[in-house]
């Protein structure tokens, strides 16, 4: 574990900080922790923070140094991948705020039971649990 890394926060680029706000506080179930123009934040875990920043914000700091933000709208470009204790909930309640289902629970190879999902930006969103192997008799 590296030691020097006191918190982690992933900023997802957003096409529109208050759909994204309204989408996430029905998948976590919760309220935003920070809610100011400019950016949104949850705290997912007890060392974890999601950011929502408008692309609009982030393209004035990367200065054009970077294809702008808007361009990758749609495209996957990232997925949050989240172990939660219960997917058969998790499951039922992201499609119950009409994210966009991608893949349903399934078993994967790799000893998780993962379903996958789209916010509205396109990022990638799947909950998991490790599965409960039996041995093949």
């Amino acid at each position: 574990m590296i030691q020097h890394i006191k918190l982690t926060e992933i900023i997802l680029y957003v096409s529109d900080q208050e759909k994204s706000k309204d989408f996430y506080e029905g998948i976590f179930r919760c309220k935003a922790d920070l809610h100011v123009p400019g950016m949104t934040e949850f705290i997912i875990s007890q060392n974890c923070k999601l950011g929502l920043m408008p692309e609009s914000g982030i393209a004035k700091i990367l200065a054009g140094k970077t294809p702008h933000p808007s361009s990758g709208t749609g495209i996957p470009r990232c997925e949050l991948y989240l172990y939660v204790d219960n997917i058969t909930n998790e499951f039922a309640n992201a499609m119950g705020q009409n994210a966009k289902l991608i893949c349903p629970v399934t078993d994967m190879d790799w000893g998780d039971r993962v379903c996958y999902f789209a916010d509205p930006d396109g990022h990638i969103i799947a909950f998991a649990e490790k599965a409960i192997l039996t041995e093949k008799q």
